[in-house]
């Protein structure tokens, strides 16, 4: 019952950490260019500017989401004594 209540909160936190994750990129990539980080469908840029924007955006993504997910299971632990997702197995043999 009570991993009920904290689907809204994961929700809620996981589209914030989503944006969070945004503004950092912006803000990552604003240091290495002066110019918006490039998009894919963008003919004249380099294959490796390309791949350097998508690995710096994908591991600040990665980052936050991971982190703010980290958060709110240990945060939902504490609130229910239980760790969100794992089943009475598990919890047993650790």
């Amino acid at each position: 019952m009570t991993n009920v209540i904290f689907i809204p909160i994961r929700l809620a936190t996981g589209l914030a950490a989503g944006l969070l994750g945004k503004k950092l990129v912006e803000r990552v990539w604003a240091m290495i260019d002066s110019e918006p980080a490039p998009d894919p469908q963008q003919r004249d840029v380099s294959w490796t500017k390309l791949l350097i924007a998508f690995a710096i955006e994908g591991a600040i993504l990665r980052a936050t989401r991971g982190g703010v997910d980290r958060a709110v299971r240990v945060l939902e632990a504490r609130a229910t004594g239980s760790w969100p997702g794992e089943d009475d197995e598990q919890s047993e043999a650790v």
